[in-house]
């Protein structure tokens, strides 16, 4: 099967980004190579940017508050697994706790590091961290694996509290998740909303089908378009083709 999950809410948007880089900030840190390095590091840019805005410390800690206050009404209901429960709110309990902790800017000690600002003020040139631009990046370039690695890991530990929060609040919004299947005739499909806000949206199909969704939602209605998943040689089109597939709505 295929997935592609659209955010309807400008917060989840911003979830699922900072998901997708933190993994990515992950995987290179955990590479050996010089350039996965540097991708590591371009990354960690990346997240000082897009986590950078004033109001994401409270927006994170508003809605962790706000699943647990949900979750804790559960407790002692005999159709939940308290074990779990417990579990999850003790992870909630702990995000917020490191969050509060972040007592500076986001990413505050970054923008202090005047050598790490001049990397990433270059690296907005195409080919602009070369060697003869940055000397002093490439030699750090070429320390052993384990002082870049031990560098990368110590820049990226204070911003770690807010890669806890995102996880755990896309976890629990993908885990109330409830599906339907649908075909989309000719390779579009409609439906009303009536009004119903969700914040997350998984559109799923069989591999097979080779297509791509182009997904446009609202409180009052959802519209889906299967387009031929083209490489560029010529213009994308709506299939026309039924595609059956599985749409999970995703609601806090």
């Amino acid at each position: 099967m295929t997935s592609f999950e659209f955010p309807v809410t400008e917060r989840t948007r911003t979830l699922l980004r900072l998901e997708q880089l933190y993994q990515r900030l992950a995987f290179f840190m955990a590479q050996d190579e010089p350039y996965q390095h540097h991708a590591a590091l371009m990354a960690l840019f990346e997240v000082l940017e897009a986590a950078g805005r004033t109001e994401l410390k409270s927006e994170l800690l508003q809605e962790l508050e706000r699943q647990k206050q949900a979750l804790e009404s559960w407790r002692e209901s005999p159709a939940i697994e308290q074990v779990a429960l417990e579990q999850v709110l003790d992870e909630i309990e702990l995000a917020s706790q490191n969050l509060l902790e972040l007592s500076s800017r986001f990413g505050q000690h970054l923008r202090e590091n005047e050598w790490l600002m001049a990397i990433k003020q270059r690296s907005i040139i195409p080919g602009g961290t070369c060697s003869f631009d940055l000397p002093s990046y490439h030699l750090w370039l070429q320390q052993p694996v384990a002082q870049r690695r031990t560098d990368l890991q110590r820049w990226s530990l204070p911003l770690m509290p807010t890669a806890q929060a995102a996880a755990i609040l896309l976890k629990l919004l993908r885990d109330s998740g409830k599906h339907f299947s649908y075909v989309a005739r000719r390779g579009a499909f409609q439906q009303m909303s009536g009004g119903k806000v969700v914040q997350l949206i998984r559109v799923s199909f069989d591999e097979r089908y080779q297509v791509v969704p182009e997904v446009s939602a609202n409180k009052y209605a959802l519209n889906i378009r299967f387009i031929d998943a083209g490489t560029g040689e010529v213009r994308s089109r709506q299939v026309e083709q039924d595609i059956e597939f599985t749409l999970t709505f995703c609601k806090f």
